[in-house]
């Protein structure tokens, strides 16, 4: 009897099998929407990291042949790296950004989580404007594609370090979106961690890109040696 005064107005039992908690389920269901995201994210990452293997490898490789000409020679566009140092400075500023965004979103401080991920949006982009600019002294110094493999493949690794960048644009922007129509900050903890994540996997890319492109033909050498491609 004692059991039957206990249920509610809809036939549900608060002690028993038909007691239900939406909000719980809704909660476990976006936990594990976002490990599902975490875990893809990370597996793209590792296959994206064996692509940029594989085409560093065939960077040390064809850089002993005779017909490559480095572009850190004195009168080569990368003599001078005053432009990608600025570059890099855009993107590690939109690191900073993130997760400066990221850390305000945690402690659900609305106003520095947007002006945060705003900022390491709109560094991102100036990245981005700053490698076509540099692209742009390429092609009116005579340096095009097909001039020079050791140009090939300036325009190949950085082009597709920038789809990538831009790639991350996209996803950045839906979730600019997402604060645009005043969705819950909670809700948006995942997409600026992923987006963080994601930056930060693109910056340490991007110094190694550096490095490679800047050295001299000597450490080309030292390390086609060292792999054994010599």
């Amino acid at each position: 009897m004692n059991r039957l005064l206990l249920r509610n107005a809809d036939g549900a039992d608060p002690g028993g099998s038909w007691n239900h908690d939406p909000e719980g389920i809704q909660a476990a269901e976006g936990a594990d929407r976002t490990q599902t995201a975490r875990i893809g994210l990370r597996l793209f990452l590792a296959v994206v990291s064996s692509l940029f293997f594989l085409f560093v490898i065939a960077f040390i490789e064809r850089s002993q042949m005779a017909d490559w000409l480095p572009l850190t020679e004195p009168l080569a566009p990368l003599a001078n790296l005053r432009q990608l140092w600025l570059n890099s400075a855009f993107l590690v500023l939109s690191c900073i950004a993130l997760q400066w965004s990221l850390i305000a979103a945690r402690q659900a401080r609305l106003d520095a989580t947007v002006i945060g991920f705003a900022l390491g949006g709109v560094f991102a982009i100036a990245f981005l404007a700053g490698q076509l600019w540099v692209w742009q002294q390429f092609v009116t110094w005579g340096y095009f594609v097909a001039s020079n493999p050791a140009n090939s493949f300036f325009y190949l690794l950085t082009g597709l370090h920038g789809l990538h960048l831009l790639g991350g644009l996209v996803a950045w922007s839906r979730t600019v979106v997402k604060f645009l129509h005043h969705v819950p900050l909670p809700q948006l903890n995942a997409s600026i961690e992923l987006c963080t994540l994601y930056w930060h996997y693109l910056l340490g890319l991007w110094f190694v890109l550096f490095a490679l492109l800047t050295s001299t033909p000597a450490t080309y050498e030292a390390i086609a040696r060292f792999c054994g491609l010599r």
